[in-house]
């Protein structure tokens, strides 16, 4: 048997017609239907459902309950998180996929592993590590009091607490991308004079800008559905410290179903466009990394 291995095995050389590995038709189409029926169990169903709940009562009670003021503040607090958190995403990950990617230093793997630590910390065990730092009975609480600064329920706690979540996943995707494609467009650039500046705007940047953007929109989403760390930091003070995920809890506690609904069918909305966005930006990327094309 191991003689008619090497002979396959040495019959698959350049140019030879690599044999496929086939499934019978109705396995196919029995594992086709499992997948389809969780996607649509788990994935569509709760989808339409939000959508369905939230205009079940009519377009005015809908609009209503967007418009309100402390969900329109709860709104524009989620987009001025996100705007903060989503370009100190880009700026770090950056940053870190170069060092880790381009350099050999002591404690890189260090670095890695603090780069994965929000993966494998709870959200809410990290809003209570900001309490400890930030709040009142905290290690800086009494400095910041004397000083009249608030971090601990107030905007800096909410953008704090999600920059700790968010921050992993573009220099995740980068990371691998880079590795993948190595240095020597870089090294070839230096060679012929180039400039570091000349070297990422013109080089690195645009061999990297489809994982880049693969990792905002991860970033994008996670920030704006982020519960968790902002729930511990955020005290749950309306009109002011409320993101659009906390305001969605606080109506659905008090049995405002249809509000509870129809804002969080904007969040609803948001994942729908990360999943398409995200799906094309995966075949780029895919391209990418088959052909070597930017």
């Amino acid at each position: 048997m191991s003689a008619t291995v090497s002979r396959v095995v040495r019959g698959m050389g350049a140019g030879a017609v690599r044999p496929k590995l086939t499934e019978p038709r109705w396995v196919r189409i029995l594992l086709t239907t499992i997948a389809l029926g969780f996607l649509s169990a788990f994935l569509a169903l709760p989808l339409v459902s939000v959508f369905y709940e939230a205009f079940r009562r009519g377009a005015a009670a809908y609009a209503s309950a967007i418009m309100d003021p402390i969900a329109l503040s709860a709104i524009w607090l989620t987009l001025l998180t996100t705007a903060i958190v989503v370009p100190l995403d880009i700026v770090f990950g950056i940053a870190a996929a170069w060092a880790i990617t381009r350099f050999e230093f002591r404690g890189k793997t260090f670095l890695i592993t603090l780069i994965d630590m929000p993966f494998s910390v709870s959200p809410v065990i990290a809003g209570m590590i900001y309490v400890l730092i930030f709040g009142a009975q905290g290690v800086f609480g009494p400095w910041l009091i004397d000083h009249n600064i608030r971090i601990i329920f107030a905007t800096p706690g909410i953008i704090l607490a999600t920059w700790f979540v968010t921050f992993p996943f573009v220099a995740r995707e980068l990371i691998p991308l880079m590795q993948a494609q190595g240095a020597d467009e870089e090294l070839a650039g230096h060679v012929l004079g180039a400039s570091g500046r000349q070297i990422f705007w013109r080089i690195t940047l645009p061999n990297i800008k489809w994982g880049l953007l693969y990792g905002v929109i991860l970033c994008t989403a996670r920030a704006m559905g982020e519960f968790g760390a902002v729930s511990v930091v955020s005290g749950h003070i309306r009109g002011q410290t409320n993101t659009v995920p906390l305001h969605v809890e606080i109506l659905y506690n008090e049995y405002s179903f249809a509000a509870a609904f129809a804002v969080a069918s904007l969040l609803a909305l948001t994942s729908v466009v990360t999943l398409v966005v995200k799906a094309i930006i995966e075949n780029r990327l895919r391209v990418q990394l088959t052909t070597g094309e930017p």
